[in-house]
């Protein structure tokens, strides 16, 4: 289920900073208010069963909700092909996409049928495609489910299974016990966020170009950064999830485990968690955490929001709005080079180590 408005990390560092994320508390509240409206819906149309669930991903799904929002969401199939299948997502859709402002993207991402066999069996090579990758990465990184959850949890499960059971040098390397198959997926993932703007710039013709590059600093930065933490994690926590544990089967479920518990929070409640176990770090978490409540502030406005919807590259030297979100995203970045340069909490090494 989502975070409910007082996650407990991103509520410890709000407090002892003596911070006041408004709009962030504001965002959490409705997209809580709008997950129930979903859960709801598709209890009472039985939208899902055994061998599916409804996913939604995008801002509701990482407690960043608002009123301009779309919500992005498809159905998850994890059994043998029924024709049934394709008239529960035509249900589906009929019911969940009017609870949103907006439909879901024109990419095809969402509003959809997918299939776990490719998710789960397709990760590089050729068949691994754009949207292979983005629809198992966000899975992982900012998915919830709404209702029965049973092939959503199979699927995400399956996953890591491959992402951990493949990758040698967590078991048998130097000693920094950091999943790089997973970290290097993330990372191609990212790069393919950063390619594929430029892709959808000219495919749209430009329409939607400010936003999608605020959003391509922020939000979609931010999924990318926590799920750079939770690899780290694995390095960092390892005394506390191993546990002495020396049954290498044992171990593997201890770390699933704990990779499962990490991608249950939402991205800002994972990057939180880091940062509240770091009181050095206060100054680094104002800059991470106050640019992003003024961003999701600026979103949650219907004027600020329409002005970056409309604004066109030409337009955008002198845009005041344009310009603020830039600046935001600048001191959203510096706040991050200072957490993952730093070098008490032990992620400069792991930074620095770079991609293997």
């Amino acid at each position: 289920m989502l975070e409910s408005e007082c996650s407990d990390a991103l509520a410890k560092l709000e407090q002892r900073l003596g911070a006041e994320w408004g709009h962030l508390r504001e965002a959490r509240e409705l997209s809580r208010s709008t997950f129930e409206s979903v859960m709801s819906r598709a209890s009472e149309e039985c939208l899902d069963s055994e061998d599916t669930s409804i996913v939604v991903m995008g801002s509701l799904a990482r407690g960043e909700f608002t009123a301009g929002s779309d919500i992005d969401w498809y159905l998850l199939i994890d059994g043998s092909a029924d024709p049934r299948h394709h008239d529960l997502f035509r249900r589906a859709g009929q019911v969940l996409d009017p609870i949103a402002a907006k439909m879901p993207g024109q990419e095809g991402t969402f509003g959809s049928m997918v299939f776990s066999h490719g998710l789960i069996h397709h990760i590089g090579g050729d068949d691994d495609t754009n949207l292979n990758t983005t629809r198992r990465l966000l899975l992982l990184l900012e998915s919830r489910v709404a209702g029965r959850s049973e092939a959503w949890q199979r699927v995400i499960r399956s996953i890591l299974v491959r992402y951990i059971g493949e990758d040698c040098g967590l078991w048998k390397g130097s000693g920094k016990r950091v999943p790089h198959f997973l970290l290097n997926d993330l990372t191609r993932f990212w790069r393919t966020m950063a390619v594929d703007f430029a892709y959808k710039l000219r495919n749209r013709g430009g329409k939607g170009w400010a936003i999608r590059n605020i959003k391509l600093r922020m939000s979609r930065k931010l999924i990318y950064v926590a799920g750079l933490l939770t690899c780290y994690s694995c390095h960092l926590e390892q005394a506390g999830i191993h546990g002495g544990e020396t049954d290498p089967e044992a171990l593997r479920e201890r770390v699933l485990a704990h990779l499962e518990q990490r991608f249950s929070q939402t991205p800002l409640e994972n990057i939180a968690g880091m940062l509240v176990r770091h009181p050095h770090l206060d100054g680094s978490a104002r800059k991470i955490f106050d640019s992003y409540d003024e961003f999701v502030g600026m979103l949650a406005n219907a004027d600020k929001r329409n002005q970056l919807e409309r604004l066109t590259i030409d337009g955008m030297e002198g845009d005041a709005v344009f310009e603020r979100a830039r600046e935001l995203s600048h001191v959203f970045r510096d706040g991050l080079i200072e957490l993952f340069f730093d070098s008490a909490s032990g992620l400069e090494s792991l930074t620095k180590g770079g991609i293997v």
